[in-house]
């Protein structure tokens, strides 16, 4: 009976040390900003992630050498982290390169000049993230306000 009860317990006991916390390899291009890296702990904090408590997290810096990015990159992969934040385009392509199946999160300019997304509504594949595409907006704003002090006027 013991050795039944073992061998039903092993799996279980096997299967639950084999699941880890979930990694998250950060990619960046440049050097170790601890605001960038504050505001991503909250926003994990916000969703109930806790670095050191129910994730871990595997930085890569690139120190403005971005040609180092693909070695990065691949060292995540290898690593087989569980999703890919790159903050900044040439981060985030890099990790385009180095997988199709890691999902990847992408902060930065317009995604679809810089080819991480075929458009703005479908990005496709593994690549998810936001862009602030706000400064192509600012001449069509500049314009508007002046027609509408003009028109005040």
């Amino acid at each position: 009976m013991l050795l039944l009860v073992g061998s039903f317990a092993t799996p279980r006991v096997l299967s639950a040390q084999q699941k880890a916390v979930p990694v998250i390899g950060f990619l960046s291009g440049g050097s170790l900003y601890p605001p960038l890296v504050a505001a991503f702990h909250q926003g994990l904090s916000e969703s109930g992630f806790v670095e050191g408590q129910n994730l871990a997290i595997e930085y890569r810096w690139a120190e403005d050498r971005y040609g180092q990015l693909p070695a990065l990159a691949t060292d995540l992969v290898d690593r087989k982290v569980d999703v890919i934040a790159a903050p900044g385009s040439n981060s985030a392509l890099a990790a385009k390169s180095a997988t199709s199946t890691i999902p990847i999160v992408f902060a930065g300019g317009d995604p679809v000049a810089t080819g991480l997304v075929a458009s703005l509504a479908r990005s496709g594949g593994n690549l998810t993230g936001v862009s602030n595409i706000a400064r192509e907006l600012n001449p069509k704003r500049l314009e508007l306000l002046s027609e509408t002090v003009s028109q005040a006027g």
